[in-house]
């Protein structure tokens, strides 16, 4: 009987509190948005099964959580409380990225560069909340919607908000379908939406060669901070590009970089366990990594309608609100977006460049706010 009473009390029905509950319907939330609505899969099968891991209640005496000392679990977290994933994850982007549209009308970079207000008003508005520089900086880059970028971030300056920022980074990267659009709406006129814009330039292999090495040394010494990120991100690149390596970038492309994903959104799930994820400072995190999502595709369409005011040859303002670095999913919204005003305006080519460029901002913002802000 002692034996079985122990086995009654080791199970979680016994100790399973209000919070592994609320956290466990999160998990199954996720996990049904990835699969019935299509929103990320890849990211949230990971993440919402993650959380179901997380937050089945511990036992006492055992190592089993992301947060115990020998469990297996946290040997697993290691790649992201020390950052060791996103730049592998960055390293597959690379490899599978075609900067061509950004080459073809580089105007199109300051887009990416415009939408990463986002990150730096929200730092501004954390820290009037109270939270300290260090906390605020890894808050912000969530309006980059670059998950791996907030991961890497925050392990840097705030290891202690890692499972809620990137968890706020992850959901809105997904919701992007549901976030964007009103946005993209409420700040264009239908004029605006229905801009065509000239197909881009055809783009040598000189030039897409030479760009991942001469950006890695201008954005590096810009920002040394982002040099792993941005290292990672153009070498995968030149892997793709230099067509003599095709095995190194399938790797990287494929193999490497699902492995890291399956790694990276089930650790960051798992360290969601309700007593160090539910709390009012979570709150906040999400609110205001929504307000920074909604500010940097503001920011973007704002500075396309901006610099119309200059050009003969106009852009459609839509188009900047990929300067988010949600690739490809920003850049498919533009597009979808654009085809419900014009079936025949095809925007995804002219999205990606502020796509991408905006990958390149994130990384940038991420390596300055870390050369400021660390201690």
């Amino acid at each position: 009987m002692e034996m079985f009473s122990q086995f009654i009390n080791g199970t979680g029905f016994v100790s399973l509190s209000w919070g592994n509950l609320i956290m466990l319907i999160i998990g199954i939330i996720f996990i049904t948005l990835a699969i019935i609505k299509d929103y990320e899969p890849l990211l949230l099968v990971p993440i919402g099964f993650g959380v179901l891991v997380g937050n089945i209640p511990p036992v006492a005496g055992m190592a089993l959580s992301v947060y115990d000392d020998g469990s297996v679990l946290r040997y697993i977290y290691y790649g992201v409380s020390e950052g060791i994933y996103p730049p592998l994850i960055f390293l597959g982007i690379g490899a599978m990225t075609d900067f061509s549209a950004m080459l073809s009308n580089p105007k199109l970079v300051l887009l990416g560069a415009a939408a990463q207000v986002g990150i730096f008003l929200t730092l501004i508005g954390a820290l009037a909340l109270g939270f300290t520089p260090q906390e605020a900086g890894a808050i912000g880059i969530i309006g980059g919607a670059d998950g791996p970028t907030a991961i890497f971030l925050s392990s840097k300056l705030a290891p202690h908000l890692l499972g809620s920022i990137a968890i706020a980074a992850y959901s809105y990267m997904a919701l992007v379908p549901v976030i964007q659009p009103p946005i993209m709406k409420l700040l264009t006129t239908r004029e605006e939406r229905l801009i065509r814009m000239a197909a881009p330039r055809s783009v040598s292999k000189r030039e897409r060669v030479i760009f991942p090495v001469g950006a890695f040394l201008i954005c590096a010494m810009i920002a040394p901070g982002s040099m792993v990120l941005i290292g990672m991100l153009f070498f995968g690149n030149l892997l793709k590009e230099s067509l003599v390596t095709d095995r190194l970038a399938n790797t990287a492309r494929n193999a490497m970089i699902d492995i890291v994903t399956i790694l990276l959104g089930f650790s960051v799930g798992a360290s969601t366990s309700a007593d160090h994820f539910l709390t009012p400072q979570s709150i906040l995190i999400f609110a205001l990594g929504a307000l920074s999502f909604c500010i940097a595709t503001a920011g973007g369409i704002l500075f396309a309608k901006f610099m119309n005011l200059f050009l003969k040859d106009k852009i459609n303002p839509l188009v900047g609100a990929a300067g988010v670095s949600a690739v490809p999913d920003s850049a498919r919204v533009v597009h979808n977006v654009g085809q419900k005003e014009d079936p025949g305006n095809f925007l995804l080519m002219h999205a990606m460049a502020p796509n991408v460029s905006g990958v390149i901002g994130s990384a940038i913002g991420a390596g300055v706010l870390w050369t400021v802000l660390v201690k």
